[in-house]
């Protein structure tokens, strides 16, 4: 997949861990699809970026969430992007150490579009990120940033 109309494909990471941050960067370097990653350390940093009134120039064309974070929790971050009409048609990819049914089960009601549990191996967790990438870069077509 090339870039979106001729730009750079833009990915919110919103992730409290540096070291999974980090991980996360490198893996998505690696791609051939020109991407900028926006990172945010908690759900309510992201959810008020992804309010403000002009997103036309950065709104994520895909957001990599994870569910274990500091005070408000991913899922419901996930609700509230969700069911704002802004912002619902954004793909979220559910990224976390959690593999718990009533995790998987619950995140996909409030409409995620994929959940992958993190490894904690670093190679693995390298390759489940270069998959996810793959996928939803390279296979997909992403929802036009108006929808």
């Amino acid at each position: 997949m090339t870039p979106v109309n001729g730009r750079p494909i833009e990915i919110m990471l919103i992730e409290d861990n540096a070291g999974d941050v980090r991980l996360t960067q490198e893996a998505l370097k690696e791609n051939k699809v020109h991407n900028n990653l926006r990172v945010m350390r908690d759900g309510e940093s992201a959810l008020e970026y992804l309010n403000r009134q002009d997103l036309s120039a950065a709104r994520p064309d895909l957001i990599l969430l994870d569910l274990n974070l500091p005070g408000m929790n991913g899922q419901e971050v996930l609700a509230k992007i969700k069911s704002n009409p802004e912002t619902g048609a954004i793909p979220i990819v559910i990224l976390t150490t959690s593999g718990a049914e009533e995790d998987v089960a619950r995140s996909y009601s409030l409409h995620a579009n994929c959940y992958v549990t993190k490894p904690v191996d670093l190679t693995q967790f390298l390759s489940i990120i270069r998959s996810v990438d793959s996928f939803w870069l390279s296979v997909v077509t992403l929802p036009p940033r108006d929808a």
